[in-house]
C-alpha cells in the first residue's frame, strides 16, 4: 500500500507545483496589463498565450469587467488557491491515511 501512497503524494506535489507556477503566470499577466509591454517579446507572448484561454473562458461566461478593470485574473487566482487547498490537500490526506 505504501507504493500507492507515494504515488498519490507525488501527484499531489506535482499538481501543487503546476498550480503555483500558473498562479505566478497569472500575476505576471496582471502586472503586464498595467504597463505597455512589447507585444513581440517572447516572454510577453508566452504569458499571454498561456493565460488567455483561461481568462477568455471566464470573461465569456461572467461579466467581470467593471469600469475598465478586468476581474478575471482575480477569479482565476481564487480558483487556483481553491484547487490547491481542496484537491492537493485531499490527495495529501488520502496518501497519509494509506500508509
Amino acid at each position: 500500500m505504501f507504493v500507492i501512497s507515494h504515488f498519490i503524494t507525488a501527484v499531489a506535489v506535482l499538481l501543487n507545483y503546476v498550480l503555483e507556477f500558473y498562479f505566478w503566470i497569472i500575476i505576471a499577466r496582471a502586472i503586464l496589463s498595467w504597463v505597455s509591454p512589447d507585444p513581440y517579446n517572447p516572454i510577453v507572448r508566452f504569458i499571454h498565450d498561456a493565460t488567455e484561454p483561461v481568462l477568455y473562458q471566464i470573461r465569456s461566461k461572467l461579466p467581470v469587467t467593471l469600469s475598465g478593470i478586468d476581474f478575471a485574473p482575480i477569479i482565476v487566482v481564487l480558483g487556483i488557491k481553491f484547487l490547491q487547498i481542496f484537491i492537493v490537500g485531499s490527495l495529501s490526506t488520502l496518501a497519509q491515511r494509506l500508509v
